[in-house]
């Protein structure tokens, strides 16, 4: 097992979102890898992955379960719910172009639309799962 594909899945993932014209006109662009202090009243993050390895007779792959959050500031979910689908659509349809190592597969596995009273924001996190091989060749 190894973790050296985890940079290039994350910035396969970041690019492919940023790059999504859907996602951007609804977002402006306001995709992060960091959030900064002064974010958007709607914003995509990216977010932990839980990673464990999945080498075979093959050679050397991990399984990367992988979590992209949609925060907004906004009464309601309705506009939180819309960029979910946008993201769930960009990284389900597109062909992520990994520097190291290949992906063998992306699938949805979950979604959690929740409040945080505390930061008085609504998000949905939405996982996936990436399954990756290390490119030998």
């Amino acid at each position: 097992m190894s973790y050296a594909m985890g940079a290039s899945l994350q910035t396969a993932v970041y690019t492919a979102l940023a790059a999504d014209p859907a996602l951007g006109a609804m977002l402006g662009g306001a995709v992060y890898d960091a959030v900064p202090q002064r974010a958007p009243d709607l914003f995509v993050a990216l977010g932990p992955e839980d990673v464990a390895g999945r080498d075979d007779i093959s050679g050397r792959g991990a399984r990367h379960d992988l979590r992209v959050s949609v925060v907004t500031k906004r009464e309601g979910y309705s506009a939180a719910k819309a960029a979910a689908v946008l993201v769930s659509d960009a990284l389900l349809s597109a062909e992520l172009v990994l520097t190291r190592g290949r992906l063998v597969s992306l699938r949805f596995l979950k979604a959690r639309a929740r409040r945080d009273e505390g930061e008085n924001t609504r998000r949905i996190d939405l996982w996936f799962r990436a399954r990756l091989d290390e490119d030998n060749s």
